[in-house]
């Protein structure tokens, strides 16, 4: 059996990256190989079952380092090249799999091994530095995501020293050194074509297989009017907006409307953000609770659990995903598996390949647009089952059975 090589920067946590990763790992296992996953620092496999329902257990990994590293996140993505050249030299792997892009000190090593080298892009991080993205809100100066994280002292020290050494281990461009390049959506790989001159293909992230998709949703007329959002509590969530500015307007319209927001909130920063957002809320006038059992207006759940989540996104009519330029988005494809119709930001990867520019989920671009489409799907049955069924029919595409048989096209195996 083959070896092939799966390389990430940090496997510890559960986010979208690490689905990518774990699902090509298990795609390629599945496909007649055997993963070695390369890491730099060591991890607990068994969580995987846990977060995705995907088992790394019986995966080989090689650390580079003995012990676990909890800091120092981006800079990790600086060094993701020292165990993948490792196991290289160590495994002779037939396929190298990697979604990281800081492989210059090992693209010689590449260029001379008979290998498949497969680099799998969630975002073309160059956008962040290049002169010529200022103005279009992908620059690191104009990103929400990096502006409220990195903008305030002392972590704008720690991003400027990033953004200083990523020309040291950036390559130039992966279609000059990857044997396949791929993409999370098709907005992504179109923003890749501006940078790299080339398009990737696209193969879209697969829903984790522990998330049911229902093939009977409840019915319009046993939902409530209640809106649901779903992520981590953080600025580019844009969970303040949605209360300052839509909620409001959406109660005053319908009266008894109810906004959940369920995300993860295990930093300093995400538990002030819900801080925020609770006296945003307060000061409008909302009653806001943090356990759902409660009578209020607005609830704020972190770390909730799945069975929560699902029994609210069951009761609800409307997921409405706030961020801008989402690369692709984990949260709606999760609404999607239980027939819950989607309000998308009309940019990036969710609007792209999720909603499909309309085909399965409304969007909006401003404030009218987002209540209109919530309006619509409020008071609307006929528009709320098409949507419905729709979506259904979408997310079944992003399967990880699916996942696996795109895969194999792409790689063009028998």
């Amino acid at each position: 059996m083959a070896n092939v090589i799966v390389g990430h920067h940090f496997w510890d946590r559960p986010g979208g990256c690490e689905l990518v990763c774990s699902a090509a790992a298990h795609a390629l296992d599945k496909l007649g190989f055997n993963p070695i996953l390369t890491s730099l620092s060591p991890f607990d496999r068994a969580k995987y079952n846990e977060w995705f329902g995907i088992n790394l257990q019986k995966y080989d990994v090689l650390p580079f380092m003995r012990f676990r590293l909890r800091a120092l996140g981006i800079y990790m993505r600086l060094l993701a090249w020292m165990p993948m050249k490792k196991a290289i030299n160590k495994f002779n792997p037939e396929i190298v799999f990697t979604d990281v892009n800081t492989y210059k000190p090992i693209e010689d090593l590449i260029k001379s091994k008979t290998l498949t080298f497969i680099e799998y892009i969630h975002f073309p991080t160059e956008v962040w530095i290049l002169e010529g993205f200022r103005g279009s809100g992908l620059y690191h100066s104009e990103d929400p995501y990096i502006l409220e994280r990195y903008s305030r002292f002392p972590l704008n020290i720690y991003w400027r020293g990033y953004v200083k050494l990523l020309p040291r281990y950036l390559r130039k461009n992966p279609f000059e050194t990857a044997s396949l390049v791929l993409a999370n959506s098709k907005w992504t790989a179109e923003l890749s074509k501006h940078v790299y001159g080339d398009e990737p293909k696209v193969l879209n992230p697969p829903i984790p297989p522990n998330v049911e998709v229902i093939e009977r949703p409840k019915d319009f007329s046993e939902r409530e009017n209640i809106v649901v959002m779903l992520g981590r509590f953080s600025e580019e969530k844009r969970y303040h907006w949605i209360v300052e500015k839509v909620v409001p307007r959406l109660v005053k319209e319908f009266g008894d409307t109810k906004l959940y927001l369920f995300g993860g909130a295990r930093t300093r920063m995400s538990i002030a953000y819900i801080d925020r957002v609770e006296g945003l809320a307060k000061r409008r006038g909302f009653k806001v609770s943090r356990d759902v059992s409660k009578k209020a207006d607005i609830y704020l759940v972190p770390d909730a659990s799945r069975h929560i989540i699902n029994s609210v996104m069951d009761r609800a009519k409307v997921f409405l995903h706030a961020t801008i330029n989402e690369h692709w988005g984990i949260a709606p494809t999760e609404a999607m598996a239980r027939g819950l119709p989607i309000v998308i930001h009309r940019s990036g990867g969710t609007w792209s390949d999720l909603a499909g520019k309309g085909e399965y989920g409304l969007g909006y671009n401003n404030e009218e647009e987002a209540i209109e489409s919530i309006t619509k799907l409020f008071t609307n049955r006929k528009i709320w089952s098409y949507y419905s069924s729709k979506l259904i029919l979408r997310v079944k595409e992003l399967t990880l059975h699916k996942f696996i048989e795109k895969f194999r096209e792409i790689l063009r195996l028998e």
